[in-house]
């Protein structure tokens, strides 16, 4: 079985939009309810990717891994949503819900920090859903550790409290 790695492109962004709704149901249906995570629809995902990456190209960066030539997973990163020039961010590692466990995950953080570094950051942040206890054992056994902020966004009309992780680039 082969895994590759390679940054993203527009042909892909349909796909990881499909992906991004399968995992995300995957990853919050113990704690978000169905109807709220029916929309946005795989193909609403994908035209926000679309458009998302229309805007942030410059100075984001979209990875996305596959298994065997399908695509499984992928991670987006940028600068840090607070200001810091010394900070990127990992803004989404989403994967395809039969990746879990397989190494996948590890794969595009360790390539995410990598493209960090390269970018000259020294840190790296990221927010998680508080309720994803999953996600939140994977960053800390990553080397992330809570910095103390939350802050609240809304999935839908529900509204969920996010943590923030830090950690060196680096190591």
């Amino acid at each position: 079985m082969t895994v590759t790695l390679r940054p993203a492109t527009e042909a892909d962004l349909m796909a990881v939009g499909a992906l991004h709704q399968r995992s995300r149901v995957a990853a919050y249906s113990s704690f978000l309810p169905a109807a709220t995570l029916a929309r946005p629809t795989p193909e609403q995902l994908g035209l926000y990717w679309v458009e998302r990456l229309t805007w942030e190209a410059a100075d984001h960066r979209m990875t996305v891994v596959e298994r065997d030539g399908q695509l499984v997973g992928f991670s987006y990163l940028g600068p840090d949503d607070a200001g810091d020039p010394d900070t990127g961010l990992l803004n989404a590692i989403h994967l395809a819900p039969d990746e879990r466990g397989r190494g996948t995950g590890r794969a595009l953080m360790v390539d995410a920090l990598a493209a960090m570094r390269a970018r000259g950051w020294s840190r790296a942040a990221l927010w998680v859903l508080e309720r994803n206890a999953h996600a939140r054992r994977f960053y800390e056994h990553g080397g992330w550790t809570a910095t103390g902020a939350r802050r609240d966004d809304r999935i839908g009309t529900v509204l969920v409290p996010q943590l923030r992780y830090a950690r060196l680039t680096g190591g």
